[in-house]
């Protein structure tokens, strides 16, 4: 943990930034390459903690995983049954999207898995995915009636068998979990969002040989055979538009701006801050598109125009942008009007309750701008003036540090108390703030 000050820029931003890898796509990218038979090299993989911790859990399973380079991997796994015991206890860290992925990727074994993780993985829910697992057969157990780590998976002595599960939550990791567990599930596992929630999983799998029919918001996974399952020679990991987000808004924000984001993921399940941002008035093009992995790409190019303002948007697009929710509600500071965010009590469960730290936080940097009504976020943008300098908390949570570092960079300076808790999914984050 250490203390940051963040100066005010005097100008407007320009230039151009590489985007490091995909959070979310580097977790699968190491998961998947594990259950195959030959080396995968994975390339532009986020060297962040959250990653890490999915790296050190897949090799304490069996899996050969030899660093090339600071962004680059070769994962050698033993098949898709071939994951072994671990010998030790398994150790998500803070990242929820190994410890709940792994859940459904062990849950059909025959063997033994405990989890662990940091004081905040320990708070966030598990039930979410334990409860359709454990529908499946899976036999798990964890603290407050299967409800919080610790988790135990422990061993199956029956196939697992596909279900057809209505979720009550438009979520990634939970679609995961299952579909990972169906991959050695007897029949078909469909999974029912109420909106459809990021899909690299489903893409992915696509990639390995797997048989996964999307409609709408219904996934179908049929299992397959151990020697079909089969993932590319490379997965390439386009960069992260969660990261990129950050200077989105930024470039947006401060009139005059003209920034180019390269080589950046355009998933359409996750471009919900271009679209919000878009909606307030912000000049954003995608150029260069491309695919990689099944994948698309963009370089994307934003202008700061000074002409933001407020909009409102709701359940529909929420899975398409829950992490971004922070950051856009700092581009709401800066626009003119309400901006309003409707269905976001998922920001209740995050690495911390990240609606309650927006009020508090944001309400220190403009008293007065940022309120709730229930489930709803409410940003009053330009409702007053921007206090200097003042002193912020993070809560350990990476992307509220991040979200905080764009208004004072973009206006008066903010003072962060924990400015290392951005290695958990940005570690070049301040690197690249002070290079412009």
């Amino acid at each position: 943990m250490n203390n940051k000050k963040i100066h005010p820029f005097a100008e407007s931003i320009g230039g151009t930034v590489r985007i490091p890898g995909d959070k979310s796509v580097s977790h699968r990218a190491v998961m998947l390459a594990a259950l195959g038979n030959q080396s995968v090299t994975v390339k532009n993989f986020l060297r962040g903690a959250d990653c890490l911790s999915t790296v050190n859990c897949m090799r304490a399973l069996g899996a050969n995983i030899e660093e090339i380079s600071a962004d680059e991997l070769i994962v050698t796994g033993k098949g898709l049954n071939g994951l072994t015991e671990p010998t030790e206890i398994l150790n998500a860290g803070n990242s929820g999207t190994t410890l709940r992925l792994l859940m459904g990727l062990l849950s059909p074994r025959r063997m033994f898995a405990a989890f662990c993780g940091d004081a905040s993985l320990t708070k966030r829910p598990m039930a979410r995915v334990i409860q359709p697992l454990s529908l499946m057969g899976a036999k798990i157990v964890g603290r407050a009636g299967n409800k919080f780590l610790p988790v135990a998976v422990t061993p199956v002595t029956q196939n697992l068998t596909g279900i057809t599960y209505d979720s009550p939550v438009a979520s990634a990791q939970v679609k995961s979990a299952i579909l990972l567990a169906g991959l050695l599930a007897e029949g078909e596992t469909t999974v029912n969002e109420p909106y459809l929630s990021r899909n690299h999983t489903e893409k992915m799998l696509a990639a390995c040989g797997v048989d996964i029919r999307q409609t709408g918001s219904t996934t179908v996974l049929s299992p397959p055979a151990a020697r079909d399952f089969a993932p590319p020679s490379v997965f390439e990991v386009p960069g992260d538009i969660s990261s990129a987000a950050y200077w989105l808004v930024l470039a947006a924000v401060m009139k005059g701006s003209r920034l180019t984001l390269k080589n950046t993921g355009v998933n359409e399940t996750r471009t919900g801050i271009i679209d919000v941002l878009r909606s307030m008035g912000a000049d954003i093009t995608l150029t260069n598109k491309r695919q990689s992995g099944g994948e698309p790409l963009a370089d994307l190019i934003v202008t700061g125009n000074g002409n933001l303002h407020g909009t409102a948007f709701g359940a529909e697009i929420v899975p398409r942008l829950i992490d971004e929710i922070p950051v856009i509600a700092a581009a709401a500071l800066f626009a003119d009007g309400d901006t309003v965010m409707r269905e976001v009590s998922e920001l209740r469960v995050k690495e911390t309750d990240r609606l309650q730290a927006i009020i508090d936080e944001f309400n220190k940097i403009m008293p007065g701008s940022a309120v709730a009504d229930g489930d709803t976020l409410i940003i009053h943008g330009r409702c007053g003036e921007f206090l200097p300098n003042i002193p912020v908390k993070t809560y350990g949570d990476h992307r509220m540090a991040m979200a905080l570092a764009v208004i004072g960079a973009a206006k008066a300076g903010v003072c962060l108390d924990d400015a290392s808790c951005v290695d958990i999914s940005y570690p070049t984050f301040w690197n690249t703030l002070e290079g412009f």
